[in-house]
């Protein structure tokens, strides 16, 4: 995933950092050798230089105290304001950052929580210092704005971001209010750490005995680890263990989960929105459409995701496909790819998208932007947080030596490259780039690995691990966060009308899409109602209608890398200039700028069509065994 700081002028907020794939903790020689943890003092020599940097902060939030009621008084104030909000914002992305990655290398240091919790505050200090920037533009008007920019032309870089204040007018509230609002910043974000203390620190993982007399502590890592069993009965046995666990803390969860809901609708509601969903969806200017299409167009194909769970069943030899079915590989492999190795595939496989790139990628992976291997209390998932905008990116992975590994690695550079083209193109306040490009990045990059695998595969085994975990990720990546979208959208409308939601009626609400998308009612899977705890264990949801993103960069993702493939004139140069453009356009528009509508059928379509495609060539290497 892409974790990063919304550099909306005057405004800053952290994302959750969510997990894109868990990896078990192990104690290996590997992850403690410096070469492949990622180098902190690249941010601050140490934690006296980062106490100086926060202290530096501190004073300039004093300073700008003194534009609060004289933003418009002339041009050269203006300017003088508008650069120093940028510098403060930009001193807090590397602030933010070397806290919360000092936090993610281990969990169970107090001091990296320390520099959390301070960074956090910080943050809120900072959102209410300068939350009388976007009243007092709304205030100055359209025609004033424009009359500085054309005057000074070196404020063009803050055009796009002033162009989205002027246009959330009927959405801010005056000076008093968005005070009013900043401030409770600090009081507003106990929801999803209440779930991140308790699902990563706290929760009493059950200890289950495997059918070879291993006892196994099953917590997030382990159960990732487990499930894909080559046992069946173990695989039920891990799917118990682990979700009746969730199911014991059902109801703290709704309750914490619920809390958010409200958030979400008190913020909806006070910024003068319908709903909660078209206030998220609008801080990037994405049409309703784009949503709705995307859960339309999902439950439509509903039959291709269950010839996949089908097609499953078939190579696993299994009549009654359950879900604890879901995650064994579809071949069984042996092959094992060093982080060396996995660099190398990467590297081969993105040599469509130019030298340059090439070049570019080849060597930030010798520079430790990144953290490798799984270590106790280590942050479990993978991420890449490119907030750092005078430094580099950096690469949080628990990389296990396997495959899914190798395409999470090309997953998380293709964010890492976004980040590092993004920033060496654009001014700081136009270089992040939201989830909705974001995704497009990584996605694409995965595409290409698979499209490289293929081509070198020396057997038809070969082919299908390849193969099959092509389809997984289809499944996983489009399909799995469509029916989690289709989940938030029900929930959200829900407590958006005033109705109350508990544990238990956001486990039936969940049941009920879950089964429907895995065709429990036609026979396709069975999925125990014990199993429909799964919500209060999806991080995602405490980063509202953040996942849908996921599938429509897929769909996008898939379609630019198709193109590049087939060598189509231009095809290239159009993608590059999405990563190249951050921030500085609007997401949807700058898509569609280059050839892919996220508001229509078509994308999805193609998602469908190359599922489709995957599982035709899975079948004719079966046929020919036959």
């Amino acid at each position: 995933m892409h974790k990063y700081v919304i550099r909306s002028l005057f405004t800053v907020a952290m994302t959750l950092p969510l997990a894109i794939s868990l990896s078990l903790p192990q104690v290996a020689s590997a992850a403690d050798t410096e070469e492949y943890r990622w180098n902190l003092k690249d941010l601050y020599a140490s934690d006296l230089e980062f106490d100086k940097d926060v202290a530096k902060l501190q004073t300039q939030i004093k300073e700008i105290s003194g534009c609060s009621g004289h933003l418009g008084d002339s041009l050269a104030r203006f300017k003088t304001c508008m650069d120093l909000n940028a510098d403060m914002l930009k001193r807090y992305a590397r602030i933010a950052s070397y806290a919360s990655q000092t936090h993610d290398q281990d969990t169970g240091a107090t001091a990296g929580l320390d520099l959390n919790q301070r960074s956090d505050i910080l943050g809120s200090q900072l959102e209410e210092a300068t939350s009388f920037a976007r009243p007092e533009i709304l205030k100055m008007g359209e025609k004033k704005v424009k009359a500085y920019l054309a005057k000074d032309k070196t404020l063009s870089i803050y055009a796009h971001g002033l162009e989205d204040i002027l246009r959330s007018a009927s959405h801010t509230l005056d000076k008093k209010g968005e005070e009013l609002i900043a401030t409770f910043g600090m009081a507003t974000n106990t929801a999803s750490a209440v779930y991140s203390t308790l699902s990563n620190s706290d929760m009493p993982w059950p200890k289950v005995k495997l059918s070879d007399g291993q006892e196994v502590v099953i917590d997030q890592s382990a159960y990732t680890k487990y499930r894909s069993s080559s046992n069946r009965q173990d695989r039920k046995l891990i799917f118990d263990a682990f979700w009746g666990k969730w199911k014991e803390f059902e109801r703290s969860y709704g309750v914490t989960f619920y809390e958010m809901l409200k958030k979400d609708a008190v913020y909806a509601k006070v910024r003068n929105y319908p709903d909660s969903l078209t206030q998220a969806l609008d801080g990037n200017k994405l049409p309703r459409a784009v949503y709705d299409t995307l859960i339309e167009q999902t439950q439509a194909n509903l039959p291709t995701l269950h010839r996949y769970f089908s097609l499953r069943a078939k190579m696993l030899g299994i009549k009654d496909m359950g879900y604890h079915d879901m995650y064994p590989a579809l071949v069984s492999s042996n092959l094992k790819f060093s982080i060396a190795e996995g660099n190398q595939l990467m590297l081969a496989s993105v040599k469509p998208l130019g030298e340059d790139y090439v070049k570019a990628m080849t060597k930030a992976t010798t520079e430790r932007w990144i953290d490798v291997y799984p270590r106790p209390k280590k942050r479990s998932g993978a991420y890449m947080n490119g907030a750092a905008y005078d430094v580099h990116p950096y690469l949080l992975m628990n990389f296990n030596d396997d495959y899914e590994s190798v395409s999470t690695l090309a997953h998380e550079w293709g964010h890492a490259m976004h980040s590092y083209l993004s920033n060496k193109t654009q001014a700081f306040v136009t270089a992040d780039y939201p989830t909705f490009t974001a995704e497009i990045a990584s996605t694409t990059n995965e595409v290409f690995l698979l499209d490289h695998m293929l081509k070198i595969a020396k057997s038809d085994d070969e082919r299908l691990l390849y193969l099959g975990s092509a389809l997984e990720n289809l499944r996983g990546t489009f399909f799995r966060q469509a029916m989690f979208a289709d989940f938030e959208r029900t929930v959200h409308a829900k407590v958006d009308k005033g109705e109350s939601v508990t544990g238990e009626a956001l486990t039936k609400i969940y049941g009920d899409i879950l089964k429907r998308y895995h065709g429990d009612k036609d026979g396709v899977m069975k999925i125990d109602d014990l199993y429909a705890t799964e919500w209060a264990f999806i991080p995602h949801f405490y980063n509202r209608f953040y996942v849908f993103q996921y599938a429509t960069s897929i769909a996008a993702g898939s379609m630019f890398a198709d193109e590049i493939l087939k060598g189509k004139p231009g095809a290239k140069d159009k993608y590059l200039h999405i990563l190249k453009a951050g921030g500085s356009a609007y997401p949807y528009e700058l898509v569609k700028s280059a050839g892919v509508d996220m508001a229509t059928a078509a994308p999805y379509q193609a998602v469908f069509v190359r599922m489709n495609k995957i599982m035709d060539e899975i079948e004719a290497i079966q046929k020919k065994r036959q």
